[in-house]
């Protein structure tokens, strides 16, 4: 085997590292972070080109559908996926939520089954956040995450075993731009899965459970496969056996949809189920039939899980996880508690007690919270329908959904001057914290990450291109987005602290709610305003 000093030639990291990051950012971990880059980034971006491809397909007006080449692997009911592993047999209520040190403490002490710790979504990826982040992964898997804030003492409870620990990497398409390898950023995915594979997978397996993570934005079962591959490599390397790392993938891109068959198929001994990552599908479907008029959606608020679209797209993700012996995960409780109004925290939480109810009766395994207050609602209705550990007994059977259901954009609704607003609320409001190195935001009695603020552009995009009328006969268009804009950011400015970025987040939204360009993220759109890359230091010298 080559030695760490000449696989770490080309290895430079461009961020500060403090005492505390020095036990993440070890030779040996850069190590491994190189080879994984050097293995598998021409692949992935050989990808993300093939994303290209077919949007543009579609922007000429293709329509996705089952794949031909694998109908083999759909129609044949005899291969599995993995048994669920230790810690994941039941998974009846996760929360999710950034990785930030008090969060990890709170959610580790919520009466919950899994935490999901995410470096995507909910984090903002600043270099402090992404190392800090490990940092309190690497602390929390050995019960070493207590901490104290003034006279608060955050420590992790001791009167009940801990949730399962699940890490949600960023997504292929990111970058971390603080390490380069050979001259070239390492892949965002790569950088968040490899350190915390190489650090923790042995202990999370003495601990009782073991390497577990969830996978985003994927849109083809090759991206699925890409993600197999990487497992593979890095249980080899460190002499782990294949099939001990498990990953469940969030089905939360239109295109993923019409492959879910092939999904758990390439994972196989690694899959540990799909999950309904609802505002991400909804901003996938807008963003990949954007130039399409037949696509365009009404308020956000309209598109309810019960609308044909979303209704389709759960039943099916049901039906095939447990045709394949593996989890049904469905989606995010977003709302907080409204605590000076009780009356409206009461109607807000009825809204939760209603979708877990749907989630559960519809034979989902489990469900995402992401306030430790909502965890006791939706323990108690998965209590009370699902006395099991899981319902991988229910098959689904009466289930047939076809191309048609998928894209079936029958939604009732409107679109509203108030919609507007309030998607221009959202986005700013979102992207002004996230310059800010703040992922995940209250807004409105809402949790909103990015997901929350795609479907906020996209919608005004596509509002704007298709020259919509709103219900109060007003056309949309470039000039009246722009001055709503305007006025939503003077509005939001006004209440703000003095140093706050809206003025940076509404010319950075302005360029995307005009119907004219369009980024692929706004993650990626923003990222540069929130790197800190200094002087190249050679990783071997760290």
């Amino acid at each position: 085997m080559a030695s760490n000093e000449s696989i770490l030639q080309g290895v430079n990291v461009l961020g500060p590292v403090s005492e505390s990051q020095k036990k993440i950012l070890t030779p040996e971990a850069l190590a491994f972070l190189a080879l994984l880059q050097r293995s598998f980034n021409s692949t992935r971006k050989a990808l993300l080109e093939r994303r290209k491809i077919r949007q543009a397909e579609l922007d000429k007006g293709a329509l996705p559908d089952f794949l031909p080449e694998t109908r083999h692997i759909r129609e044949n009911p005899t291969w599995k996926g993995a048994p669920p592993a230790p810690g994941l047999v039941d998974r009846r209520v996760e929360i999710t939520g950034p990785t930030d040190r008090k969060m990890v403490v709170n959610a580790l002490n919520a009466d919950v089954w899994t935490y999901m710790a995410d470096f995507e979504d909910s984090s903002a990826p600043t270099w402090d956040n992404m190392v800090n982040g490990q940092v309190n992964l690497y602390d929390a898997n050995r019960r070493q995450v207590d901490f104290k804030i003034g006279n608060k003492d955050y420590k992790l409870r001791t009167d009940k075993k801990l949730p399962t620990l699940i890490v949600r990497p960023r997504g292929w398409h990111l970058e971390e731009k603080h390490v380069t390898v050979d001259g070239e950023p390492m892949s965002g995915s790569l950088f968040d899965f490899g350190l915390y594979f190489f650090h923790n997978a042995f202990q999370t397996v003495k601990m009782g459970f073991g390497p577990y993570f969830y996978l985003p934005k994927m849109e083809s079962h090759l991206e699925a496969r890409l993600w197999n591959d990487v497992f593979n490599l890095a249980q080899d390397y460190i002499g782990m056996p294949r099939g001990t790392i498990r990953g469940t993938v969030l089905i939360e891109t239109i295109l993923a949809a019409f492959e879910m068959d092939e999904i758990i198929y390439e994972l196989r001994d690694h899959s540990s189920g799909l999950n309904c990552g609802r505002w991400d599908y909804i901003f996938s479907v807008i963003k990949k039939f954007r130039q399409n008029s037949n696509f365009v959606l009404p308020d956000r608020s309209a598109v309810t899980m019960t609308v044909p679209f979303m209704d389709a797209y759960v039943k099916l993700l049901i039906q095939t996880c447990h045709k394949r012996g593996v989890h049904a995960m469905g989606g995010m409780a977003a709302q907080i508690p409204i605590k000076d109004d009780p009356k409206a925290n009461d109607v807000a939480m009825e809204g939760v007690r209603a979708d877990k109810l749907r989630e559960v009766k519809a034979g989902h395994d489990g469900t995402w919270v992401a306030h430790p207050a909502l965890a006791s609602i939706a323990v108690d209705i998965f209590n009370k329908h699902m006395p099991t550990p899981n319902q991988l007994f229910i098959r689904r059977e009466d289930v047939t959904i076809g191309q048609n259901d998928l894209l079936n954009m029958n939604v009732p609704g409107q679109i509203t001057e108030a919609g507007i607003r309030k998607n221009l609320n959202i986005g700013l409001g979102y992207m002004e914290a996230w310059i800010r190195g703040v992922g995940c935001v209250p807004i409105n009695y809402l949790m909103e990450d990015a997901a929350t603020a795609e479907v906020s552009r996209s919608q005004l995009w596509q509002w704007v291109r298709h020259g919509v009328t709103t219900a109060e006969g007003k056309k949309v268009d470039k000039q009246y987005a722009l001055k709503l804009l305007k006025e939503q950011t003077q509005e939001l400015a006004s209440k703000a602290p003095q140093g706050n970025k809206f003025g940076l987040a509404a010319q950075y939204f302005s360029g995307q709610v005009t119907g004219e360009d369009y980024a692929d993220f706004l993650t990626s759109l923003l990222y540069n305003e929130i790197t800190s890359a200094g002087p190249a230091r050679a990783a071997a010298k760290l």
